[in-house]
């Protein structure tokens, strides 16, 4: 599973900081580039003033919505691009509205900011990001009884754990927030010192700082339009195709599909909005690796490895039977997904570690030892006007460390003493080891962040399944410890990373630390309880969740699932000739990924991902070509107006997105109550409707 801040498959565009030297020559050419020179007669709010009732009413709001997108997309995809544009657009637009009616009716007593405007979008992309680390598509639904059925072990009552809304808003509760509490001491290092970039904060601080010049709050208004118009299309769309759901063997009910659907050959696609906005904000190179993956897959491998049914594996089998053809499609594709990703860990930890020793061994470089004011004249004289105003205020309102340590040692106890009652496998010495080596991991993926834009949780995740679970054994619950402890690592370094990607963001829209982080806290909570409800919803309205056959089949929670098999009981439940396969795409990932690193970008840029590639093989191509399509349509876009679609496409996804992400609700709750869609239909051949009208007519 992929999410907006795991570059494992999607590669942003890197922002840069451009730092200059004031002097008096260049003195009036910086003031006219300086971003804080638009705002110097603009009062800074105080950090109490930043965090206002209305932003965090917008920010629930908002909050529900997204987590709604983001749990569709995990529960089908698990391609979860960046919804921080949309986030702080639509935080803009509600305030905005909200702040301008007040103003017409004398009522005004704040005027919105973009301290603000960045508190909302932090609370909505720390509330929405638990609905993916929160393993809903992964590793915690991974657990239930529906998942352990369609793996290749024996089922009893010990090894799996059915999802229940107390017990899910418990267990984030536990660990969504050790990770916030693992990096706060580290903040001034990270941003200040080591001047890292963290590309997303920093894009997403331009646009809010954008957002609150004249030029752009009218740019802004425009977009907000377009985004409504193709918000509207994409919600009365998703009715259109409820309406006219179309009946087949599969189960999905979509409308219209065009291609091969059938179990075995998944080349169709039916024009999703929610899949055309995602291959419009994900880079090219994402949505025509999907299409290789899905080609090589499902038109190349599959159909061949099915000729050997009967010699390589029981043709009597299941077709959901991991010991037959489904095995070869869901461990290969988790061998790629391994392959992968140990590539991208052992080269994001090199990157760390060097970075780490250049800071250290810089003599100019000044780490700081208290939570001291530390910003003498000499070191004003080194920094451009911008980067002194941010970095004064950015250290004015410090956060003790007291705050950390101790929040981190009573969450920490607190998780000992009660997630082995929550997960009995799951011994009390299990989580103590996670915790004492979690702080490092969190450091390292923070700051492996800053320099990339890579946070490889889902990595680290992954790590501690076959750790854990290989210390528990298989007789002892390993599987279900493995997945479970997957949840607490993969929580505490997303967690972290995310942190200080709006600490970047806070400090270039001098945001106070303290604001961003209790809208991290609050956003948090949030998450805490609106993911569950949301999942629950998908969970009990629509029937067969979670299988192959089902419009919502969780696909990754039976990868994690037998990613924990893996670590427990080694290559025993591979069928024939599937672990020679695993090794190859294994090492096929880590020579693809070399590879593109080595040549010119030029060239690496139509080099699949192997990450990306991997999604399909067990999936389908069904989402891909429609991402594609949203490529297709950004690229004749940019071609006839670049201009154009720089600035309004984004829009167009977020509104495509947004739109047929909040249809989800009314739909959930129709199939909730058991509605059924007043119009069928079904694509038959030829030969299929003459058998059907002469039996009609008989």
């Amino acid at each position: 599973m992929v999410s907006s801040r795991e570059s494992e498959m999607v590669e942003r565009k890197k922002g840069s900081v451009t730092e200059r030297e004031i002097d008096d020559g260049d003195e009036k050419k910086e003031e006219m580039e300086s971003v804080e020179m638009t705002f110097k007669e603009t009062e800074v709010p105080s950090w109490q003033q930043q965090l206002t009732i209305r932003a965090f009413v917008v920010s629930f709001i908002l909050s529900v919505l997204f987590s709604f997108i983001v749990m569709k997309l995990n529960l089908t995809t698990g391609i979860i691009p960046s919804l921080n544009v949309s986030a702080g657009l639509l935080g803009f637009f509600f305030v905005k509205t909200w702040t301008k009616v007040l103003e017409k009716a004398r009522l005004l007593r704040q005027p919105f900011t973009r301290q603000e405007n960045t508190v909302i979008q932090t609370c909505v992309v720390a509330s929405s990001g638990i609905a993916f680390s929160g393993g809903f598509g992964s590793y915690l639904f991974g657990m239930s009884e529906v998942v352990a059925k369609q793996s290749a072990e024996e089922n009893y009552a010990g090894n799996f754990k059915n999802p229940g809304v107390g017990w899910m808003i418990g267990f984030l509760f536990i660990v969504s927030f050790l990770g916030l509490f693992s990096v706060l001491p580290l903040r001034k290092i990270m941003v200040v010192d080591f001047k890292l970039i963290y590309p997303s904060g920093t894009a997403t601080a331009h646009l809010i700082n954008s957002f609150h010049t004249p030029h752009g709050a009218s740019l802004a208004k425009k977009q907000v339009k377009a985004l409504g118009k193709f918000f509207s299309f994409s919600f009365l769309w998703g009715m259109f195709q409820w309406f006219f759901a179309a009946a087949d063997g599969c189960g999905f009910s979509s409308f219209p599909t065009f291609g091969l659907k059938a179990y075995d050959h998944k080349f169709y696609f039916d024009f999703s909005a929610t899949y055309v906005g995602v291959g419009m904000i994900c880079p090219y190179i994402i949505n025509v690796s999907l299409l290789v993956g899905a080609v090589l897959s499902w038109g190349v491998m599959w159909p061949l490895i099915d000729t050997k049914k009967g010699v390589w594996y029981d043709a009597d089998l299941k077709p959901s039977s991991l010991h037959g053809l489904q095995g070869y499609k869901v461990f290969i594709a988790i061998f790629l997904i391994l392959g992968d990703g140990l590539y991208n860990l052992v080269k994001v930890l090199s990157r760390t570690i060097f970075g780490l020793y250049s800071q250290l061994c810089n003599k100019d470089s000044v780490l700081p030892v208290s939570d001291k004011l530390d910003f003498s004249e000499e070191t004003k004289e080194t920094l451009s006007y911008d980067d002194q105003i941010r970095t004064k205020l950015f250290l004015k309102d410090q956060i003790p460390n007291w705050v950390a340590i101790s929040g981190y040692v009573g969450i920490a106890a607190i998780s000992i003493g009660v997630l082995p009652h929550v997960f009995l496998p799951l011994k009390w010495y299990y989580i103590l080891a996670i915790y004492i080596f979690a702080p490092v991991l969190a450091f390292c993926n923070a700051y492996g962040c800053g320099l990339t834009d890579w946070s490889l949780a889902s990595t680290y995740g992954k790590l501690a399944i076959f750790i854990i679970g290989a210390w528990a054994g298989a007789a002892h619950g390993g599987v279900l410890a493995g997945l479970a402890a997957c949840g607490v690592m993969m929580n505490i370094v997303s967690t972290a990373s995310d942190l200080m990607q709006d600490f970047k963001t806070g400090y270039m829209t001098l945001a106070s630390p303290r604001s961003m982080f209790v809208s991290q806290i609050v956003g948090t909570a949030m998450g805490c309880v609106i993911s569950p409800c949301v999942f629950w919803l998908f969970y009990t309205a629509y029937p067969g969740f979670g299988t192959p056959d089902s419009e919502y089949q969780a696909p990754y929670a039976l990868v994690y699932r037998n990613i924990s098999l893996l670590g427990v009981q080694g290559f025993s439940s591979l069928p024939n000739n599937c672990l020679l396969l695993c090794l190859v795409f294994f090492a096929g990932a880590i020579v693809v990924n070399g590879i593109r690193d080595l040549v010119p970008r030029k060239v690496s840029a139509y080099i699949p991902l192997p990450m990306a590639m991997a999604i399909p093989f067990y999936l389908g191509s069904y989402f891909a070509i429609d991402m594609c399509l949203g490529s297709l349509i950004l690229f004749l876009w940019t071609k006839s107006n670049k201009a154009q679609a720089e600035a309004y496409a984004p829009a167009m996804a977020s509104g495509l997105i947004c739109g047929d992400g909040i249809w989800t609700l009314p739909s959930s709750l129709l199939a909730l109550l058991g509605v059924k869609a007043p119009i069928c239909m079904k694509f038959l051949s030829r030969s299929q409707n003459d058998k059907v009208d002469a039996f009609l007519a008989s």
